[in-house]
């Protein structure tokens, strides 16, 4: 390849859905070694041009160019050929196998078990990313999950590597190391295309930049030469306001009251939950912080009672005890929550946003009179919600499935806020979601707060958590840690926590 060949290049790229126009003939060039970010809100159009790239979608028109050839990608299979590999946001892992089974099942071309074993041996250690090939995928931290999806990407000797988030399940110290490996990528001549929401990431990593809006591109950007506020006013078409740290509040009465609660996982690769203690007062925004799959999703369920099969303890709201009451009946004393998984959980797929917002709001906001739903009363609220979150769609009527993660995310959140509850529980509350939708989310959990609800945010976004919190601790196989002021903590310190350290006592007095 001649030195001012792309390796990649991407002219007039166009793709339609029904109702939207997700890329309006797109233009994008990446050179050799280079790490090369893509920016854009959520529905700019991210996810499908690099499916496009991918070959999971077809473009409607336009050009590819790969090595300074043109190049029609109809399968991953075939980008696979050509030298293009992509990491997933979400891992796609089987809990009960080995790695080196599991990065097999990933591969190509076949080899023994034992050669294969072997090659991903010689590749941790030369870049880094330490992995056992022998160790069942169930008992490995979320930061080594990564590891096989890079390593099985690395394994087919790529020349283009697609990140999509890669950052939004892992610790600082993990975080630092995976850009360690990045760079040296690079500087062997890897190019790598990489999407984030998180612009000091970006500034840290990152060569060159092109920036989406509206399915359009924007610009096209040295990263070096601008400020995280410039790339964020590209992709928003307006400057972002700084978010004004909360003021210290005196906490008020206790809205939660969690003692001594153990609780066996559901699921047999779960993680149980060892005695946990909790209380949460209103007029403060409490943070948990924590890798996944150390316990999250079963705390969620816990405290907004989805599971009643607790070993022993007791949950409080508002000094009622609620360790036996259903959702509903725990909304009626006036929790809201907020589940990690918006497809299945948060939101029906198949159902529209009307009918989305109905599910959970229906009692505290007088959606249903005599056994009756009131169909005009709901459309209203789901187009409040729209309104006042910034949710892009075509219609109230479209299924939640067809809009993108961050506006769905913006709908779910939105619909809980709108109810106003005296008790919020939500479990990464800006996952996925852009530079603005984000600070507003955030500016509304504080609003929120501030009016006298408590607020308990599971998250493994740090910068978030020190953001917008009063007190933060952590969760690490199950167990919680103690709380801290979260203006005497620092990242580090939280990262210790969520690797399951106990503090030094004098930070404990402190606390």
């Amino acid at each position: 390849m001649e030195q001012n060949t792309y390796l990649l290049e991407l002219k007039k790229m166009t793709k339609s859905f029904p109702g939207v126009l997700a890329n309006d003939a797109l233009d994008l060039k990446i050179k050799q070694g280079e790490i090369h970010a893509l920016l854009g809100e959520n529905g700019a159009g991210k996810s499908t041009l690099v499916k496009m790239i991918y070959g999971i979608l077809k473009a409607d028109s336009g050009e590819i160019y790969f090595n300074g050839k043109k190049v029609t990608i109809n399968s991953p299979a075939y980008a696979r050929k050509l030298g293009i590999a992509m990491v997933f946001q979400h891992f796609s892992l089987f809990d009960s196998l080995t790695v080196v089974e599991n990065i097999s099942l990933g591969m190509d071309h076949q080899s023994s078990l034992k050669q294969l074993a072997q090659q991903i041996t010689e590749i941790s250690r030369r870049y880094g990313l330490p992995l056992d090939p022998q160790r069942h995928v169930y008992t490995l931290s979320v930061g080594e999950r990564q590891r096989i999806e890079i390593i099985r990407c690395l394994l087919q000797k790529p020349k283009l590597l697609i990140m999509d988030e890669p950052t939004s399940v892992l610790t600082p110290q993990e975080v630092e190391k995976l850009f360690v490996t990045l760079k040296r990528l690079a500087q062997e001549g890897l190019a790598i295309l990489y999407i984030s929401h998180k612009l000091d990431e970006i500034k840290a990593l990152c060569h060159e930049a092109t920036i989406l809006r509206l399915g359009k591109r924007v610009a096209r950007v040295c990263v070096d030469e601008e400020s995280t506020s410039s790339l964020a006013a590209m992709m928003m078409g307006e400057e972002l306001q700084a978010f004004q740290h909360p003021q210290k509040m005196n906490p008020g009465e206790v809205r939660l009251g969690v003692k001594n609660l153990y609780a066996k996982a559901s699921d047999p690769l779960g993680i149980s939950l060892k005695n946990i203690n909790l209380q949460l007062r209103s007029g403060e925004v409490v943070g948990i912080a924590g890798v996944a799959g150390n316990g999250q999703d079963e705390l969620l369920t816990v405290l907004n009672g989805e599971n009643l099969s607790l070993e022993k303890g007791s949950i409080e709201i508002a000094g009622k005890s609620v360790t036996r009451l259903n959702p509903n009946q725990r909304r009626l004393l006036g929790m809201a929550s907020v589940p990690e998984k918006r497809l299945g959980h948060g939101a029906m797929p198949d159902m529209d946003l009307s009918e989305n917002a109905f599910l959970t709001a229906y009692e505290r906001m007088k959606l249903v009179h005599k056994w009756f739903i009131n169909y005009s009363k709901t459309k209203r609220f789901a187009r409040s919600i729209i309104e006042d979150f910034g949710v892009k769609t075509p219609a109230i009527e479209v299924p939640a499935k067809s809009l993108s993660g961050g506006n769905l995310q913006k709908f779910i959140i939105g619909r809980e806020l709108t109810q106003k509850p005296e008790l919020l529980i939500v479990s990464q509350p800006t996952w996925g979601v852009d530079a603005g939708a984000a600070q507003t989310i955030r500016e509304e959990l504080r609003e929120l707060a501030a009016k006298g609800a408590a607020v308990l945010v599971i998250s493994q976004d740090l910068d978030e958590l020190m953001q917008i919190t009063d007190r933060i601790g952590a969760i690490c196989g199950g167990v919680l840690s103690e709380f801290y002021p979260t203006a005497e903590m620092s990242i580090e310190k939280v990262g210790l926590l969520m690797a399951g350290v106990k503090l030094n006592e004098e930070l404990q007095d402190a606390a």
